[in-house]
């Protein structure tokens, strides 16, 4: 196995943590804990489940991680491409971690004020719950900023891709269509109160097949082994 070939297989391993982790945090946890427009339901949900709750910040943290060292990964596979561009996927996504990092303090602000029943005494348990709402709902609005530019970093990502000659163009075509994707549905979030979930993940649905073809491609494949 040449050194490409293991650097894309390292590539595909990263984006597969990347989703794994996501899809336990997004799916598994939040979905099942978090109750639409019911405060008090959803603090049930939380104090009842706090091992799950614990969980799902832990799979952020390790979606994080891996994240973290994927662009640099993919940095060095592609950066023969164009390195501007290649520079430029790599700024992308390190914003949209950090972003993520500090926004994760919204979601272990939920632990701290759950860790007894009442640990504000100056608060009712309607507060409280209100407290707890309140910083899921920041948790949530951070996702979606922090969403701009994990879109944007597959728009370089998908040019790289496109002209290297080491992976299918049209897994390039799909991470360059996902960055528009991305970027419509933050922007139909913001500005249409009646967005609805089935909607975004009819416009997000690009995104699912282009990340999911590198990722497998990459770790299953790896890369062509000649660029011309």
């Amino acid at each position: 196995m040449n050194s490409n070939s293991k650097t894309a297989r390292l590539a595909g391993f990263l984006y597969l943590l990347v989703i794994i982790f996501g899809i336990f945090a997004q799916l598994v946890v939040r979905s099942k804990l978090f109750i639409p427009h019911d405060p008090n339901g959803t603090v049930q949900n939380i104090l009842t489940n706090q091992q799950l709750f614990r969980l799902g910040f832990m799979s952020d943290l390790m979606m994080l991680i891996a994240y973290f060292f994927l662009p640099l990964v993919l940095y060095q596979l592609l950066k023969f491409v164009h390195k501007e561009q290649a520079i430029l996927m790599v700024l992308c996504s390190m914003i949209g971690v950090s972003i993520m990092c500090i926004n994760m303090l919204n979601h272990f602000a939920v632990l701290l004020i759950l860790r007894d029943h009442n640990p504000l005494g100056a608060f009712n348990t309607a507060q409280i719950n209100g407290l707890v709402s309140f910083f899921l709902d920041m948790h949530k609005h951070g996702y979606r900023i922090a969403q701009i530019f994990f879109g944007l970093w597959l728009f370089p990502l998908g040019y790289l891709v496109y002209h290297s000659n080491l992976i299918p163009k049209i897994i390039g075509t799909f991470l360059m269509i996902s960055c528009v994707s991305f970027l419509i549905d933050f922007f139909l979030f913001f500005l249409l109160p009646s967005y609805t979930q089935e909607l975004s993940d009819l416009v997000t649905f690009p995104t699912i097949i282009g990340e999911f073809s590198i990722c497998l491609w990459l770790l299953i494949k790896g890369v062509r082994t000649t660029t011309t």
